[in-house]
């Protein structure tokens, strides 16, 4: 992570450490009041506002969403939960150290993305010298160009003849409504194939172990007990953490 990705996440922090510090403070601190109402709608400028409202509301409570499924999120935390899986652990790490650590990576790997978005769309429109409309446009090409090295040719080609529209000359020709899904299927394709390449090696273990068991007439003695402390040898010689984290990161940049 940067330090302008750095910088937005610790202001972050800051605003919501500034948010709940008066809760614990003495009482005397005042804040300021907030109304909210509603009236009738005196001319059509007023109804269109009052749906641009309405509009950016719902763009503000679907963006955990759109942030989850238009960066790399999706594939990190498959492979990661996969992984804990494999190893016979399903409640270590915990879904909250999984979640944060794929978090973190998607921070990590979508800072060039989210720089050329604040250089070339967010501070232009801060200082006034683009429109809105711009601001959107040049905002959206650069998740647009990740989602598209990322993507495969034949998810997106079922979702541009599923949707009826022409056959793309270039890129730009390519709606993003169509990109969206077939980068999400892509993502799971790659996520759930690195996942049957870490499954192997564990497997493998399993059979060994479910063998000699048999063999020694233990048939009533649970494979996975036994096999559990040989994977988190075999996890912990290999550095298993690192290849896997060295891998995924590697995967986005192509």
């Amino acid at each position: 992570m940067n330090r302008k990705t750095l910088k937005y996440v610790l202001l972050g922090l800051v605003a919501s450490i500034l948010s709940v510090a008066p809760a614990l403070a003495a009482p005397a601190v005042s804040f300021p009041n907030i109304n909210i109402g509603m009236k009738p709608a005196n001319s059509p400028q007023d109804f269109t506002n009052g749906i641009q409202i309405l509009v950016w509301l719902t763009i503000l409570t679907l963006a955990p969403s759109i942030f989850i499924m238009t960066t790399s999120f999706v594939r990190i935390v498959i492979v990661l939960s996969l992984t804990r899986q494999a190893l016979g652990v399903n409640s270590l790490p915990p879904n909250q150290v999984i979640s944060s650590l794929a978090l973190i990576l998607t921070f990590f790997v979508m800072s060039p993305t989210l720089n050329q978005i604040n250089d070339n769309a967010l501070q232009p429109y801060m200082k006034n010298q683009i429109t809105q409309q711009a601001a959107l446009t040049r905002g959206i090409a650069p998740v647009r160009d990740f989602m598209f090295k990322q993507t495969d040719e034949k998810e997106l080609a079922l979702f541009v003849r599923m949707g009826r529209i022409e056959k793309p000359k270039n890129k730009d020709d390519v709606p993003t409504y169509c990109l969206l899904p077939a980068f999400i299927i892509s993502e799971l394709k790659t996520a759930f194939t690195i996942g049957f390449v870490i499954y192997l090696p564990f497997l493998i273990i399993d059979i060994v172990v479910s063998s000699v068991l048999v063999s020694m007439g233990m048939m009533f003695l649970p494979p996975t007990m036994i096999a559990l402390p040989f994977k988190l040898i075999m996890f912990v010689l290999v550095d298993g953490w690192y290849l896997i984290i060295k891998s995924l990161v590697e995967g986005f940049v192509r």
